[in-house]
């Protein structure tokens, strides 16, 4: 999976299509990530002691990683990800259409 917790990303297909936000948690397995205030939904939370009322949440749902694009600070738009090996030995994402590291 090429998208990291912390990793800005646009949103290319679904309901919040065009929108960006930060990833806030990454799960390779099931190939989804949490947006920072996209794809909310509301979740009725009951009272857990006496006296407690009872409310509504709005949380972020988990979207798919193929309805994402990691975001170029330099291009400003959604790019593809490629990888370069630098001669010390280290891996690092670049952007496919500026070349530069993301």
């Amino acid at each position: 999976m090429r998208i990291k917790k912390g990793d800005i990303v646009k949103i290319i297909s679904g309901k919040d299509r065009g929108k960006q936000g930060k990833v806030l948690r990454a799960s390779p397995k099931l190939e989804k990530i949490v947006v920072e205030g996209v794809a909310l939904r509301k979740k009725h939370r009951r009272p857990r002691r006496q006296g407690q009322k009872g409310e509504v949440v709005t949380l972020p749902s988990p979207i798919h990683v193929s309805n994402t694009m990691l975001f170029c600070k330099n291009c400003n738009r959604g790019v593809r990800v490629g990888y370069q090996i630098l001669e010390d030995g280290k891996k690092i994402r670049i952007c496919k259409k500026c070349k530069n590291e993301v």
